[in-house]
């Protein structure tokens, strides 16, 4: 565990590691983020304890990070957390139960901090993630992402928004930049719609960009999303991988609501059913109440994305199951006709 402090001072905050005594000269306000970001990703890099070391340090303290306690469980997790002002900033292993109910807290991905060496296949486990080999990468990007903005933006920043930031975070360059194609827009149907750019702008998350040109160029103000170390081209296709999020696709004229939802279910989900994900996870990383999610759920059930799916009250867990996609072979030179569905 790596905490740093941001001391306020009359030229400027300074940078203060409780882990390792390191203390800064007063630095601009723009960059103190930066600087502690990079900070802890030095030790992050450096100072990491081997797998077989690592245990959950919020239950090592007794679960006092956040405000209710259902269990720890899950893999041990590298997380990010931030004071409600700003000021104070931890890097400590979490296991993935209580950095879930731990709020301003985001999982710091495996990739970030460790660039997949050569030769590397795409089944190979993570050390920290621990995630299964019928995951695919962009599948694990993808979530990682979801993590990451469900701390980064405001709690209920619209479905739009959210899936808008999701493109630009994993298409944008080293330099925060990113050109999105109008028939990128077009199929999100953003093309126009300048209030989910405006609540974007608001959040300080990007620059208004010129929505008159196309591609629309984008500024984004996030330091988080920048030195990302996997290469930009699988992060592109990562962001390609999200616009469809198989094998949960809703229908194409779904809303923003509807078909974040289902790409949140479709980066859990391993096969034909759901991994079993807390409801508050959930609700954090669609930017919903939980009530609001029921109702989500039950509508991808309507519109037969989903084939059923429940939530257990006691362990707050949810799980669902996909529908059974039956394909019937067609013999040489025979033709078939689909009836539509009656009822």
């Amino acid at each position: 565990m790596w905490t740093v402090e941001l001391h306020p001072l009359a030229g400027g905050p300074r940078l203060v590691c409780t882990h390792c005594a390191a203390s800064t000269a007063p630095l601009e306000a723009a960059s103190a983020r930066s600087a502690v970001l990079e900070h802890l990703a030095c030790h992050a890099r450096t100072d990491v304890l081997p797998e077989h070391l690592r245990t959950c340090q919020c239950r090592e303290r007794g679960c006092s990070w956040h405000p209710r306690h259902r269990g720890c469980g899950g893999p041990v997790l590298l997380a990010l957390t931030r004071d409600g002002r700003g000021r104070a900033w931890r890097l400590a292993d979490t296991c993935a139960a209580c950095a879930a109910a731990t709020s301003h807290t985001a999982i710091v991905p495996a990739t970030w901090l460790s660039p997949r060496r050569h030769g590397q296949t795409a089944t190979s486990p993570t050390p920290q993630g621990k995630e299964t080999a019928a995951e695919p990468d962009e599948q694990i990007r993808v979530r990682h992402m979801l993590t990451y903005l469900a701390s980064a933006l405001p709690r209920f920043t619209s479905p739009a928004a959210r899936l808008l930031a999701l493109q630009c975070a994993l298409r944008s360059d080293s330099r925060g930049r990113v050109r999105l194609p109008a028939g990128l827009l077009r199929s999100m149907r953003l093309l126009r719609s300048r209030e989910v750019w405006q609540e974007l702008v608001q959040d300080r998350w990007l620059e208004m960009p010129v929505l008159r040109s196309a591609p629309v160029t984008v500024v984004l103000l996030d330091d988080g999303v920048l030195g990302q170390a996997p290469s930009r081209g699988a992060r592109r296709r990562a962001a390609h991988w999200a616009l469809h999020g198989t094998p949960l696709v809703p229908p194409a004229a779904a809303p923003p609501a509807l078909r974040l939802t289902a790409l949140v279910l479709a980066v859990h989900s391993c096969g034909s059913a759901g991994h079993g994900t807390d409801m508050d996870v959930l609700a954090r990383l669609c930017g919903h109440s939980p009530h609001q999610i029921v109702d989500l759920m039950d509508r991808l059930v309507a519109v037969r994305t989903l084939a059923a799916w429940s939530h257990n009250r006691e362990t707050d867990e949810v799980s669902w199951r996909l529908p059974v996609r039956r394909t019937h072979p067609r013999s040489p030179g025979h033709e078939t006709r689909h009836r539509p569905l009656s009822g």
